[in-house]
């Protein structure tokens, strides 16, 4: 563990941990979020004659402003401090501010931890901020040396969106976006190109394009256009697609005119080497996004179906929720594949999987149509070396400890399942769409998983923030 959250009320203390973690990491370094009123860090008496530098990312004044005018903004500036200290030293210790106007800092320190993903450090006396951090789902570290707890596990929406940015910039790729004319997509494209973590291709009239940037005030000068039956490449890509789909009948003029349609034009682009990724849907059907990935993309070797998953970013944790887009009655054998690339896909985001096949009945302990097909795909599943799973299992038991000691003791999946594999399409939207609208659960995807070749869909409905994170997801899908 390389730094926590010192939250002590009794600073005089202070000076026994900084001389502690000094002699270890010869580097150390104080991160107070928000200085004091006086511009210092609180512990600046203590720290002084250690040789300990401290930063801060807000003056009390401007963590005021920006917090109650931008919030999110707010905490993702102080996760980028805090990160890039960490890149830089050996040891950051994050302290706690005491001073934020008229609203309670400890509050804002606790939304803090979770957002750093960092244990909290307090006194045995201070037993009303221990009340109040369990309250907040946070157990903190008394009586103990903090350097030996054992680290945390929080994940935010915001520390996952920070955590897609760091990966899809640790191997650049190309996402082309079909759907130019929309403002959506534009907004969207100003975002990543500003981050830096993907480079794009846009498709459609490049003077339409152009004129709909200069409006918006976006600069697309690193963004290459094609406008599909009207560029460069319509005679490489017609002939692409010829030669995928001749043996079921296609003529060459035929694909010359297919090609217009820029999802077929964006999947070619990929297929081509032209581009890593392609997302669409702002505009269009899933079906017409799958299409064309299905008939020149196709699957991977192995996987017989395409399925959709969906990050689903609660408070302080991330789970994944599959199939909840493509499969309206997947078999056995498809349950069990879906069980095999959801978890390949959370773990391609650093996560470790555990699996369960979500039923109405747990182990042994019901029967029914829909108990035996989950059955089944645990049995076939068996033959996908290394996949951590269990089922059938109810919700509960997959998430809830005292719930699955009872009904599923032996159970290495069983209160701990972070992957969650639906029996059918019905079982799945319906729950992803209820964690999202009654958990405020902010939902990523779909996921198109299967495919040779990262192909995401959007809904029409999308914010301009759900195009940023599905093209971030996609470039890492194309790593």
């Amino acid at each position: 563990m390389k730094s926590f959250y010192y939250a002590r009320e009794c600073d005089e203390k202070a000076n026994e941990i900084i001389k502690m973690l000094k002699n270890k990491y010869p580097d150390l370094v104080v991160y107070q979020p928000v200085a004091c009123e006086s511009g210092q860090c609180r512990l600046e008496n203590y720290k002084k004659d250690l040789d300990v530098k401290s930063y801060f990312s807000y003056s009390t004044k401007d963590a005021m402003n920006d917090y109650l005018e931008n919030k999110n903004l707010f905490f993702k500036n102080i996760i980028k401090d805090y990160k890039k200290l960490l890149s830089e030293h050996s040891f950051v210790l994050v302290v706690t501010f005491k001073e934020f106007g008229k609203l309670s800092p400890f509050v804002i320190n606790l939304e803090l931890v979770k957002e750093l993903n960092l244990n909290l450090v307090i006194e045995p006396e201070c037993e009303e901020l221990i009340k109040i951090a369990k309250n907040f789902g946070i157990t903190p570290v008394v009586g103990e040396c903090p350097a030996m707890a054992k680290e945390p596990n929080f994940m935010t929406p915001m520390a996952f969106e920070s955590l897609l940015e760091e990966k899809a910039k640790s191997n650049l790729k190309t996402v082309v976006l079909p759907e130019g004319n929309d403002d959506r997509i534009l907004k969207a494209a100003d975002k990543l190109l500003k981050s830096g973590a993907v480079k794009l291709i846009i498709l459609g009239n490049n003077k339409e394009i152009a004129q709909k940037a200069s409006d918006l005030g976006i600069d697309l000068d690193d963004v290459k256009t094609y406008n599909p039956g009207n560029s460069s490449l319509d005679d490489e890509c017609a002939n692409a697609l010829y030669e995928a789909r001749k043996s079921k009948g296609m003529s060459l003029e035929q694909a010359k005119e297919l090609i217009k349609d820029r999802n077929y034009f964006g999947t070619l682009l990929v297929h081509l080497g032209y581009a890593d990724a392609m997302v669409s849907g702002a505009a269009c059907s899933t079906a017409d996004t799958i299409r064309p990935a299905l008939q020149i993309v196709k699957t991977k070797p192995g996987v017989k179906s395409v399925s959709g998953g969906f990050f689903m970013c609660l408070s302080d944790k991330v789970w994944y929720f599959a199939d909840c887009a493509v499969n309206p009655n997947p078999t056995p054998e498809n349950l069990a594949e879906i069980a095999s690339v959801s978890a390949a896909t959370y773990k391609a985001f650093g996560f470790e999987p555990r699996v369960a096949m979500l039923s109405y009945s747990t182990a042994n302990s019901g029967s029914g149509v829909s108990v035996d097909l989950v059955k089944q795909a645990c049995e076939l599943a068996k033959s996908y070396e290394g996949l951590n799973y269990d089922g059938p299992i109810q919700f509960d038991a997959a998430v809830d400890i005292a719930t699955a000691s009872k009904k599923m003791p032996d159970s290495k999946v069983a209160g701990k399942a972070n992957v969650f594999v639906f029996p059918d399409l019905n079982a799945g939207n319906i729950a992803y769409k209820a964690v999202q609208r009654s958990a405020g659960a902010i939902a990523v995807g779909p996921v198109l998983q299967g495919l040779n070749k990262p192909i995401n869909d959007l809904s029409r409905g999308c914010l301009v923030e759900d195009i940023v994170n599905t093209c971030l997801i996609s470039a890492i899908q194309a790593q």
